[in-house]
């Protein structure tokens, strides 16, 4: 991810060391723990010319030293190996500590056993270095204005979405199937989401791109290219729901059309047309 980098900051908690000094209000707090010094210089600048205001370490160590006295950040992007204390140590200890901060694990680890991993060690996600920052930047912001309460649902949210056998935890995007935690990255959270809290309605392919990329852009091969870019996510989200339950049946297929969340006897079982193959491969191109 070169498009991605950061100042080393001094430990503390001051602008004026390490965190780029913004006229206007942040859009957030960021510290990012990595130990690849060129790799966080160029994160933190990016990030800073995002809006962001930035604090930087290049250990768990440090970084656990700075939440020890008191400092505040709205959102942790965490490296996954580090020297001494690897990135999910760190995630372990600060929530031993009763440190709550929403995390973003960043990684070139790949395989899906470190995204459980770190989901089930209290991440809200996992992005690869290879992603582009305007994917990074995205999954931060819903982060962010979720711990901050957004802008659409200023009145008394609702905290916990059920729907039959699901219940969607809304306040820190955690999925539960028949009492059993599904492991969704946020993106897959925010997709299920927008299924079952409209269920029964059909909800087009354009619409879930939209929501993971932001309306128009585009990626895959043609002018439908997304549609096999939805289709790699929901085959993963199924997979993670059948893995806690081999009937799950409730992601029903609109053949040439996208999704809904259904009661479970629709035709989801016998999966959609590309599901499979292309599917898989167009992954790497997702999000």
């Amino acid at each position: 991810m070169s498009q991605m980098t950061i100042n080393d900051a001094s430990l503390t908690s001051s602008p004026k060391h390490g965190m780029t000094a913004v006229t206007n209000a942040p859009l957030g707090r960021v510290a990012l723990v990595d130990d690849d010094d060129l790799f966080r210089e160029s994160l933190s600048l990016n990030l800073s010319d995002e809006g962001y205001e930035v604090v930087t370490f290049d250990r768990g160590e440090p970084a656990l030293d700075f939440f020890a006295k008191g400092g505040q950040v709205d959102i942790v992007l965490l490296d996954w190996r580090m020297p001494e204390l690897d990135g999910i140590g760190v995630l372990r200890q600060m929530r031993s500590r009763g440190v709550d901060l929403p995390v973003i694990f960043l990684t070139v680890l790949s395989d899906q056993i470190y995204e459980e991993a770190a989901l089930s060690g209290g991440a809200l996600d996992f992005v690869e270095k290879s992603r582009s920052l305007p994917i990074l930047i995205k999954r931060m912001k819903l982060i962010i204005d979720g711990v901050k309460g957004g802008t659409e649902e200023t009145e008394a949210p609702q905290s916990v979405h059920r729907l039959g056998d699901l219940e969607l935890r809304l306040d820190n995007s955690r999925a539960l199937w028949q009492g059993k935690r599904i492991d969704l990255t946020l993106t897959e959270f925010n997709i299920v989401k927008l299924m079952a809290t409209r269920p029964e309605e059909d909800v087009s392919y354009r619409e879930i791109y939209d929501l993971v990329h932001g309306k128009g852009f585009m990626a895959g091969y043609g002018p439908s290219g997304y549609r096999a870019n939805v289709r790699a996510f929901i085959k993963r989200i199924r997979q993670k729901f059948r893995a806690v339950d081999a009937a799950f049946d409730c992601i029903e297929n609109y053949p040439g059309f996208g999704y809904r969340w259904g009661d479970g006897t629709g035709n989801a079982g016998r999966g959609d047309e590309g599901e499979g193959g292309l599917a898989d491969g167009a992954q790497a191109a997702a999000e």
